[in-house]
Parts: C-alpha cells; sequence; structure tokens
C-alpha cells in the first residue's frame, strides 16, 4: 500500500475480512491511546507539578464532563455507522447529505454543551460532596473545558466520518500532531506558568481544537467521493433522523455511563482524597487498557456498516470471527502486561509508595475483565454496523444501573472496617469486574438473537428476491 493510499477512504468490502480489520483497527487503536493520552499527561503533569490533591480534582471532574459531552459522542457514533452504509452502497449524493448534517449536528451540539455545563458545573461538584479542598480546582477544570467544547465536539464528530469511509490513518495522524502540542502546552501552562489545574484544561482545550481543524480540511479535500454544498448544511429530517436514530442510543449509553461513574464518584469521594486520587491513576491506565477493545468494537461497527451498505452479509460473520480472535488475542497481551508492570505505570502518577500499592492492588481485580470486554466490544461494534444500536444501549443500561452501582454500595458495606470505616476500595474494582463479565455474557447472547440478525436475514430476502425476478 503506498504512502498516499493510507490517507485514502478505504473499501472494507473486498479482501480478507481480517486484513481489513487490522488495516482500519491499529491506526484506530494508535488514535485511541493518543486520545486517551490527553488525559492521562493532564494527571501526570498535575500529580507532579501540583500534587495529590490536584490529581484527584482532575479525577473528580471527569465523570461530570463525560456525562454532558455523551451528546456529540452518540452523533459521531451515528456519523460514522451512516457514512459507512451510504459509502459502501457507493450513494455519493446521500454520503455528501449525511456529513453535511453531521458538520450541523456537531454546531448544535457545542453550543449546548457548552451552556449546559458552564451552568451545572458547580451544583454538581456540591450535589457530589466534592471535598472542599479540591472543588475549586474541579470547578475551573470543567469550566475552561466546556468554554472551548466546540473542538472537542467537532474533533470527535469529523473523525468519526473520516473513519466511516475507512480512512483512520489520517484522523490518527491529526490527532498525534496536536497530542504532542497537548503534552508541551501542559507542562509550559502548569510547570512554567504556574497555571495549575487550570492549564491543563486550557491545554486540552487548544490542543483539540486544532486537530479539528486538521480533521475539516482532510474532509473538505475528499470530495471527489461524496458531494458537499452549502445545502448540504442545512438540517434534512430524513438524513438527520437517520443519523440521531443510530447515534442517540450510543449518545444514551455514554451518558448513562457517565452517569453511573458519577453516583459510584460520590461513593469515591466518601473515601476521601487518597482514594480518590487512587482511582483516577486507576482509571487512566484503564483507559489504556481499554484501547484495543475500544478500537476493534469501533473497527468492527465500520467493517460491518460497509458490507451491510454493500449487502455482502456473508462478510459480516467472517469477519466478526476473525475480529473476535484479533481483539481477544491483543486484550490477553496488554492485560499480562499491566499485571507484570502495572506498579511502574503507576509510578509515572505519583511518588507516593502507599498510593501506588493501592492502584495495583486494584488492577490486579480488574485484569479478567478487559479480556471479557474484548468480547463484548467486539459482538456489540457488529450490531452497531448493521444499524441495531438500542441493543447495547439496554445492556449497557442494565449493566451499569442494576449492576454497577448497587454493587459497589453492597461491596463498600460489606468491606467496612475500623481502617475504613465506608468500605475498602477495593470494592470499586470488584463491582467493575462484576459488570464487565456481566456485560460480555448479555452481550453474547443479545448478538446469537438480538434483532440486528433479523434485520440482515430480511434484507438478504429483499435481496434474493429482487435477483430472482
Amino acid at each position: 500500500m503506498s504512502l498516499k493510499q493510507l490517507f485514502t477512504a478505504k473499501d472494507m468490502t473486498q479482501g480478507p475480512p481480517w486484513q481489513r480489520i487490522m488495516e482500519f483497527a491499529i491506526p484506530m487503536l494508535i488514535g485511541n491511546l493518543a486520545q486517551q493520552l490527553y488525559n492521562t499527561v493532564d494527571s501526570i503533569v498535575v500529580g507532579k507539578f501540583v500534587g495529590d490533591n490536584a490529581l484527584a480534582a482532575v479525577g473528580s471532574a471527569s465523570p461530570i464532563l463525560n456525562l454532558l459531552l455523551a451528546l456529540f459522542v452518540g452523533i459521531s457514533t451515528g456519523a460514522g455507522i451512516i457514512v459507512s452504509q451510504h459509502y459502501g452502497a457507493g450513494d455519493r449524493e446521500k454520503l455528501g447529505t449525511a456529513i453535511g448534517n453531521c458538520i450541523t449536528l456537531a454546531a448544535i451540539a457545542s453550543v449546548l454543551s457548552m451552556i449546559i455545563g458552564l451552568l451545572i458545573t458547580d451544583p454538581m461538584l456540591k450535589l457530589l460532596n466534592t471535598p472542599e479542598t479540591i472543588i475549586d480546582w474541579c470547578s475551573d477544570y470543567l469550566k475552561i473545558f466546556f468554554l472551548g467544547a466546540a473542538g472537542f465536539t467537532f474533533y470527535n464528530i469529523l473523525s468519526g466520518i473520516l473513519r466511516g469511509m475507512g480512512d483512520s490513518v489520517s484522523a490518527l495522524l491529526f490527532l498525534l500532531v496536536a497530542c504532542f502540542l497537548n503534552i508541551g502546552m501542559d507542562i509550559y501552562f502548569v510547570a512554567v506558568l504556574q497555571m495549575g489545574v487550570a492549564g491543563v484544561s486550557l491545554a486540552t482545550v487548544l490542543a483539540q481544537a486544532i486537530s479539528a481543524v486538521f480533521c475539516l480540511v482532510k474532509l473538505l479535500n475528499m470530495r471527489s467521493v461524496f458531494t458537499l454544498t452549502p445545502a448540504s448544511l442545512k438540517l434534512r429530517k430524513d438524513s438527520a433522523l437517520r443519523i440521531l436514530q443510530v447515534g442517540v442510543p450510543s449518545g444514551i449509553t455514554q451518558a448513562i455511563m457517565s452517569l453511573s461513574m458519577l453516583v459510584v464518584q460520590s461513593l469515591t469521594n466518601s473515601l476521601g482524597e487518597f482514594v480518590v486520587a487512587c482511582n483516577v491513576i486507576i482509571m487512566r491506565v484503564d483507559g489504556f487498557a481499554m484501547m484495543p477493545n475500544m478500537s476493534f468494537g469501533q473497527a468492527m461497527s465500520v467493517y460491518a456498516g460497509q458490507n451491510v451498505g454493500a449487502g455482502k452479509l456473508d462478510r459480516v460473520t467472517e469477519g466478526r470471527r476473525q475480529g473476535m480472535r484479533l481483539s481477544v488475542g491483543l486484550s490477553v497481551a496488554i492485560t499480562t502486561i499491566l499485571l507484570l508492570f502495572g506498579h511502574i505505570l503507576f509510578g509515572f502518577f505519583t511518588d507516593t509508595p502507599e498510593l501506588i500499592a493501592l492502584a495495583v492492588r486494584m488492577m490486579r481485580i480488574m485484569a479478567a475483565g478487559y479480556i471479557c470486554m474484548a468480547m463484548t466490544q467486539v459482538f456489540q461494534g457488529v450490531m452497531r454496523g448493521a444499524g441495531d444500536t438500542v441493543t447495547p444501549m439496554w445492556i449497557s443500561m442494565f449493566t451499569t444501573i442494576c449492576l454497577r452501582v448497587p454493587s459497589a454500595y453492597i461491596l463498600a458495606y460489606l468491606t467496612r472496617c475500623p481502617e475504613w470505616p465506608n468500605g475498602r476500595p477495593e470494592a470499586l474494582a470488584a463491582s467493575l469486574l462484576f459488570t464487565w463479565v456481566s456485560g460480555s455474557i448479555l452481550s453474547y447472547f443479545a448478538f446469537k438473537k438480538g434483532k440486528w440478525r433479523k434485520k440482515l436475514e430480511h434484507q438478504q430476502a429483499a435481496q434474493d428476491a429482487a435477483a430472482a425476478e
């Protein structure tokens, strides 16, 4: 493959499924790792240059941030799936309309995120019993982020469009450039200008805006494969509703997961700043461990979407098998690395030995869950690519609301002791493991018997009838 071909839209309806999936997933994986690096660098910089309380502040702010940004995460998912289906079908006009409507929806989502975020930041922090020692830092971090929400919104949605056409390499390149800028600005704002937590938030906002501009320029230079006019930006009921119908369930899923994190964050806050800081470290490393799973899930959505659009349903089934083997194999390798060298990784965030030791114990509890999540993401990725985003939504709602939140509080209650009067912190890790294993089992049965299969069988029957005529 030539260098030019790397940065173009890719047809995933031809060639060996595993090869097409890997060509897409590897840049996607690197890009997701770089995306995770944003938050990780924030945590490392404030932990090293400001202190453990600043580290706790960044972590306490994250669930609120994720809750309010769930809307455009959903639009991004819908954009990628609809674009992949139109691209697979070779429908140039509908592809251009979908892309134009995605851009307009991104603008609307940006404004909503900014307004709502600024209004609820302080009340939400108080509602969650955020410790007084870190509440002001949390507020500064969130408000700066919401003021610059447009950059993050547009990057996610525009990169989702690029990936829907099979071009995960361009989105990766732009993200890597912004990532290095973010690291440099983080260090400059915090270590040199002494801006504290506000500095890392400002650096992230600026870096994301730059990556969004790069994505937009690339997209405008790809109009040889779609028709984009000013009229395409006008919301069309059929196109916009289709994007929202596919994307909103994913957005709701993200929102529910974030809401459950908020409820659990309240429990975490009750355990004290030490556990809050430890939880931040765990979640940052957890983000890297989850990246292969998320990458293969996104790759399977695009792969399934293009092949469904092209009517090649047999490739969807074979691609799922091959994608599963790749995803689980990589997840096993990364989980092994975390178990062997996790203490070294945690040492990047803090110099406190007790904090590192607790993080290691919690990671060991969670380890097996990453392999379960690898299976979950592949099953749900295929379902989403086929257009069924509702089933994964219900599974996520059940596991997060009915399993994660109650199990965290029950386990914390059962592990109370003089040293930990509100419960042991390991209860948080155990509740995650329970949730991930349960989600994997439910996703397997939904995949085997879910409505996504009926939809594909109906489409196949229609194609066979048309061919017979």
